[in-house]
């Protein structure tokens, strides 16, 4: 099996450097796609790729992150068109980049999310403060990824900073109830298969409120409580990625939230917690996965 992994990083990156490692583990070769190096044609009676990858790949997994573009997905999209496998899809991964559309689909069909407002203008970021109780807000950028992006927002200052410098009305700014780190716990819960594989517990540095592993460098595993369990399940379903992310934040208050789902999740950090082979599971599952409609090994 030749898996393509489409990705600006390079094979030492360590998701990359993993799963090339574990196809080789099991007989199987991964290579690079770069998503600027490689274009996607279309002729008048077949769709091609230029340069034609060498070999081309059985099964694709983009790995390219929340913040690809839309030539990427244009990529994506074409693998699957030329009936090659693409795990995940292009649908899936254009819900998921968008936090707003996410937490939109989410609740939709009852999954619990933060109380979100999505605005454009300063008139709605004033108005949005004001719906969810006043300062302090957290105001996060609709694609954005290991923390960057989100802001904690505090003073009336900071607001004018914000929509001065961050609010684009094109894309707009998603507007959040702050929820304190003493008052909550955050759960990355790593899906292949639409099924848990490992869990760990992230928490913030001294002085900051955002736990993410790539910013603290802390993480532990942690056994899923069944309600918590079921909620990754239903919102890796729901969006529709067989391979996810899922962050839920715990508020000892209220219970717990879907905060994010991402369908390009690092996994330094969870094998580092847990001990599990992530990428052992990832290759193994996109195998299972073609077996129907590869002609190769």
């Amino acid at each position: 099996m030749n898996i393509g992994l489409i990705t600006v990083r390079g094979e030492d990156y360590h998701p990359n450097y993993r799963l090339i490692e574990a196809a080789r583990e099991k007989g199987h070769r991964a290579a690079l796609i770069h998503p600027y190096r490689i274009w996607p044609t279309v002729k008048t009676d077949a769709l091609g790729l230029s340069p034609k990858p060498d070999p081309m790949p059985d099964v694709v997994l983009p790995r390219q992150g929340a913040t690809l573009g839309d030539t990427c997905l244009s990529l994506i999209r074409h693998f699957d068109l030329m009936g090659i496998p693409v795990i995940n899809g292009a649908d899936a991964i254009r819900l998921s980049k968008d936090k707003f559309l996410t937490a939109q689909t989410l609740s939709a069909v009852g999954i619990p999310v933060p109380e979100t407002i999505l605005v454009n203008t300063p008139e709605g970021f004033r108005h949005a403060v004001s719906q969810l109780g006043g300062l302090p807000v957290v105001a996060k950028q609709i694609s954005s990824r290991q923390g960057n992006g989100v802001m904690l927002i505090t003073t009336e200052a900071e607001i004018h900073s914000m929509v001065e410098t961050q609010l684009d009305r094109r894309t707009g700014l998603l507007v959040q109830r702050f929820i304190p780190p003493g008052r909550r716990r955050e759960i990355r819960i790593l899906m292949v298969g639409k099924k848990p594989v490992g869990a760990m517990e992230l928490s913030p540095n001294p002085g900051d409120f955002r736990a993410n592993f790539h910013l603290t460098g802390k993480s532990k595993k942690v056994d899923l409580e069944p309600l918590v369990e079921s909620l990754a399940v239903r919102a890796s379903d729901t969006i529709g990625l067989d391979i996810a992310g899922i962050d839920v934040m715990i508020d000892q208050q209220e219970g717990p939230y879907v905060i994010e789902v991402n369908y390009s999740p690092g996994f330094k950090g969870l094998e580092a917690a847990t001990g599990v082979d992530v990428a052992r599971h990832v290759v193994q599952y996109v195998w299972e996965r073609i077996q129907p409609s590869s002609n190769h090994t």
